[in-house]
């Protein structure tokens, strides 16, 4: 996980070049005018790319992403759409774990995963029983294949879609990454990608989820 954000070079170079030709343009108004707007407008979108990227892993971003109406997930009638990421992947802030219980969690929608996914810390929190296996489960990743735990989480919500009694593999491998795999998608009405925007559609819609 990043723990801030980075932006391009290319940003920082830009930046420079604006600062030096301001200090250039002090003497000619007109010029000192144009290079104060430049200024301004690159500093709002490093802050619109700031909570847009970090929304996904700080609540707190999140939060003001919500405010300025650019948060990644919105309930439209009986659709849930999601936003693509900078990063070109669609992510979820979902609720797991019985009501008045639980955790939320950003989690990452991949459709090539088989089975939800989750790392320890979430499926402890999200009060995941890991059962017993009598054969090790093996799952091949990006990384190779890596030996899981399997277990039910009681409910994954966001939006206005609800899981119940979801199986998922929990593994030490998988970092500090979640992921929302197929076997969730398969419960869908229907899910499809529309541009830039991932929409799923409940056979029975809910209420739209508190703060997810």
């Amino acid at each position: 996980m990043p723990s801030a954000f980075t932006a391009n070079p290319h940003f920082y170079l830009l930046l420079g070049a604006l600062l030096l030709a301001a200090l250039v343009a002090r003497r000619i108004p007109l010029l000192r005018t144009l290079v104060s707007l430049a200024i301004w407008l690159v500093v709002g979108v490093l802050l619109f790319a700031l909570v847009t990227e970090r929304e996904r892993f700080d609540p707190w971003m999140a939060r003001i992403a919500a405010a300025l109406n650019i948060e990644s997930q919105q309930v439209a009638g009986e659709e849930t759409r999601v936003r693509m990421s900078p990063d070109g992947h669609f992510y979820v802030s979902a609720h797991l774990g019985p009501a008045g219980g639980g955790i939320t969690r950003r989690l990452l929608v991949d459709s090539g995963a088989t089975i939800t996914a989750l790392s320890p810390p979430t499926a402890a929190a999200a009060g995941v029983v890991v059962k017993p296996a009598m054969f090790p489960v093996l799952i091949k990743t990006a990384n190779g294949t890596i030996q899981a735990q399997t277990g039910d989480v009681s409910q994954l919500r966001f939006g206005n879609v609800v899981a119940r009694d979801l199986a998922v593999v929990v593994s030490p491998a998988f970092g500090d990454i979640d992921v929302i795999g197929m076997n969730f998608l398969s419960r869908l009405k229907s899910w499809r990608v529309e541009g830039d925007v991932l929409i799923l559609t409940p056979h029975h819609p809910q209420d739209a989820a508190n703060g997810a």
